[in-house]
């Protein structure tokens, strides 16, 4: 017989608050009916984990679950970068244990085909457990109350989706200190079980620091002896592929963890960009979607990526988005910029995309007839100085002292006359050649000077991916004004000999009227 459709009065998901329980689909161990979607959220005591396991499961099969599933989260539901996985099938799912006090458990039915379902049981797990999802939360037993005396839980985290290292960051640690942490500790192992090498064994109230598994496995003990507490512990952990990241060669690009996958929920990833002395960053968004701003303030409180200029966040801010923006690239004030994204608990996103390309440090000026360019030796240390030209390789940059210089007239080397903002200017290509072996690499930037002013600027106008970074898009953001020395690195020159002149005829002209008035009085 075919099952009935969900009937209107049918017990069908809820929030399931008891330390223990058992939840089934409709009808089990009947068929479950048709076009039927349940979500239990299973919520225990803050600090505390949910243990979920399946004692029986059949649902209707497909190799991707695309008809009928049961979806476990960890964390509200609804929510990609909380999911610790997708069944359908005869293979029951594995026992779960949340990284925190709340778990979601869905379970979709299409309109064809009905199997007898599942039936589970849950209960509140105080300490320890086995941790599969991509990121999650963990503390020590009643923190942030004094732990109790003779405790001993372990942590095993890994066998996520990813594969990759795990990152284990502590937010807040108070215990029993002594020599050599005989007494309470936490000990970290770089591995599923104890026999794996050991990462550390840490006491007291310093924060252990950031540490880093070289497996897809980690194992965390905490054990306290009959006496003396503390406040415990508070972790987050998260397996997020390149999080942590340093950047050190002239241009390069990277993305959140699982781009253009959902990002984890429960993050802190850095990327710093350190270039030799005298350059300056310039990050190119290329695409980017995070959780939007907050409905309250305003603000980017949730998920957000903030640029900072030198290489800690203590330096000064140079941006903080989220949402799903078009952004105009950013330019570092010196050799280093750090970038820093934070996911919460909950709607994680696409991520984002980026490249960068150092601005190589130069000192342009013009004429009236003629290009001066001067570039440091050592900021292009490996280059030959055929590698650096304008406009055409004939036009090659000549090694005077410690400067590549090239000097040229406008008649030569490419230079064309054009109009912007109904002036005229004289406009060159400057291109610096840093390929290696069959890999092109050449960077572009515009040399620009107004005759009639003698006055110079220089754009750079290609470098990460110039068929997604159109020229146009850039000198848009050459002509924004805000801190121009810095951001278009427009250096302006005048002929100070003109200057001189003309100051004279002034001074001249006033020492003639007065010794004229003079004359008149007397």
């Amino acid at each position: 017989s075919h099952p009935p459709l969900c009937p209107p009065g049918i017990k069908c998901g809820g929030v399931l608050s008891a330390p223990s329980g058992n939840f089934s689909s409709p009808n089990f161990p009947g068929l479950y009916p048709y076009e039927t979607e349940c979500t239990w959220l299973i919520v225990v005591a803050e600090g505390s984990s949910v243990l979920l396991s399946f004692s029986h499961f059949e649902l209707e099969y497909h190799d991707a679950c695309a008809y009928d599933y049961l979806q476990v989260y960890n964390g509200a539901a609804r929510d990609q970068g909380n999911l610790l996985g997708t069944f359908c099938g005869h293979s029951p799912p594995p026992p779960f244990s949340s990284a925190w006090h709340v778990m979601a458990v869905v379970f979709r039915s299409d309109r064809h085909v009905a199997k007898h379902g599942f039936a589970a049981a849950y209960r509140k797990d105080a300490c320890g457990g086995q941790l599969t999802g991509l990121s999650g939360e963990i503390t020590s037993p009643r923190y942030p109350e004094s732990y109790p005396n003779d405790a001993e839980c372990r942590w095993s985290i890994g066998g996520a989706g990813g594969g990759g290292p795990l990152t284990l960051v502590f937010a807040d640690f108070q215990m029993e200190g002594g020599q050599g942490c005989g007494f309470d500790y936490v000990a970290l192992f770089d591995g599923p079980t104890v026999a794996a090498p050991r990462l550390g064994r840490y006491c007291g109230s310093a924060r252990p620091p950031r540490t880093i598994s070289s497996t897809p496995h980690l194992l965390i003990i905490f054990k306290s002896d009959f006496n003396i507490g503390g406040r415990g512990f508070k972790a987050h952990f998260y397996s997020a592929g390149e999080c942590q990241e340093v950047f050190t060669t002239i241009k390069g690009n990277f993305s959140s963890p699982q781009y253009p996958n959902f990002y984890p929920n429960n993050l802190k990833c850095q990327w710093s960009i350190q270039l030799p002395l005298g350059y300056r960053v310039k990050v190119f968004f290329l695409d980017m979607e995070l959780e939007g701003r907050s409905s309250l303030t305003g603000g980017c409180d949730y998920d957000h990526l903030s640029a900072f200029d030198g290489g800690t966040e203590n330096g000064s801010l140079l941006g903080r988005w989220c949402g799903q923006e078009s952004l105009a690239p950013v330019t570092s004030r010196s050799n280093r910029l750090l970038l820093v994204l934070h996911t919460d608990r909950n709607m994680a996103k696409r991520g984002f995309s980026i490249s960068y390309v150092g601005v190589v440090p130069m000192n342009v000026s013009c004429t009236r007839t003629d290009f001066h360019i001067q570039i440091p030796v050592q900021s292009l240390a490996q280059l030959e100085r055929n590698r650096i030209y304008l406009g055409t390789p004939s036009c090659a940059a000549q090694v005077v002292g410690r400067n590549f210089k090239i000097h040229t007239r406008f008649d030569t080397c490419g230079t064309e006359s054009q109009r912007r903002n109904n002036t005229s200017v004289i406009v060159s290509t400057l291109y610096i050649d840093f390929s290696v072996g069959g890999q092109e690499d050449i960077h572009q930037y515009e040399v620009q000077c107004e005759p009639k002013r003698k006055e110079a600027s220089v754009t750079l106008i290609a470098g990460p991916d110039p068929s997604r970074l159109s020229q146009a898009e850039n000198l848009v953001d050459a002509q924004q004004r805000e801190g121009e020395a810095m951001d278009a690195r427009e250096i302006k020159s005048q002929d100070t000999s003109d200057i001189v002149f003309i100051s004279i005829c002034i001074l001249a002209g006033l020492l003639m009227v007065i010794a004229v008035v003079g004359l008149v009085l007397l």
